[in-house]
């Protein structure tokens, strides 16, 4: 029963949310339509839920939705992974030592305000190297406080029983700083999914961001709102799949949830 009443409140929203959106619509009936053709009439403001559901099942039995959203998901995994190989190992490095971190933290301070799309006025346009950019600093970042923020008792207690320093880092700092690691991956995820959508509205050919610009351009509202609610709830189910691995690994860290009201 606790989850069935979970799960009636998360659709309250969405169900809010429609009704909301339908009366608006019902609104704007007046002046919310063109005549494109004798034939043919588009909404060119706010189509209602029902038009957009049905361009999406259109979309989704034609195949260009699923075509879009894969271009956008796997360009969005490959600058994700590209990220977390070079933040994590940076991370753990500039959190352990002082020295490199002098040395590399001038250059990620400079680096880190630039925003990604900025990268395209250089040519570096490829999708994949801006979610890499917009990935990569809150992994890293997450990934240094994690180590600097490790018990200097545990610690203590490895130099005691005579570990080095390579043991100490392997076997106490790193694993005590997963949980925190963990946390700049899916923070790193969800700002890394929102750069594939702005990059392939620029540089980008296929895509849920390419889908979005084409159909703006083309008053095709419709087909605006479902590029935008896919990247939504894609959005949410990357967001979900992270929460539910993460509550698996690191179940020793939950403290007692608050007895719902």
């Amino acid at each position: 029963m606790p989850n069935l009443r979970k799960l009636l409140l998360q659709l309250s929203g969405i169900a809010f949310i429609l009704i909301i959106w339908e009366l608006v619509t019902a609104g704007l009936v007046i002046n919310n339509w063109a005549i494109v053709s004798p034939h043919m009439i588009k909404w060119i403001l706010l189509p209602p839920p029902t038009d957009v559901l049905m361009s999406a099942i259109s979309m989704i039995l034609d195949g260009s939705l699923l075509v879009r959203a894969g271009w956008s998901l796997l360009r969005v995994l490959l600058g994700f992974l590209v990220a977390a190989l070079v933040a994590i190992p940076l991370g753990i490095a500039m959190g352990w030592s002082r020295t490199i971190t002098y040395i590399v933290n001038p250059v990620v301070e400079i680096l880190r305000p630039i925003p990604p799309i900025a990268w395209i006025g250089l040519g570096l346009n490829s999708a994949v190297f801006l979610v890499f950019i917009g990935a990569v600093f809150p992994i890293l970042l997450n990934t240094i406080d994690g180590v600097r923020n490790v018990e200097k008792r545990l610690i203590e207690v490895a130099y005691t029983f005579g570990a080095t320093d390579r043991e100490v880092l392997m076997k106490v700092v790193v694993p005590a700083a997963l949980p925190t690691i963990y946390t700049g991956l899916r923070v790193g995820m969800g700002i890394g999914w929102m750069c594939v959508v702005a990059a392939e509205m620029i540089a980008a050919k296929y895509g849920l961001g390419e889908l979005i610009l084409d159909s703006s351009n083309l008053m095709q509202t419709d087909k605006v709102m479902v590029g935008m609610i896919t990247i939504g709830l894609l959005g949410l189910a990357i967001n979900y799949i992270f929460q539910i691995v993460g509550d698996r690994i690191f179940k020793w860290q939950q403290g007692i949830n608050r007895t719902e009201a």
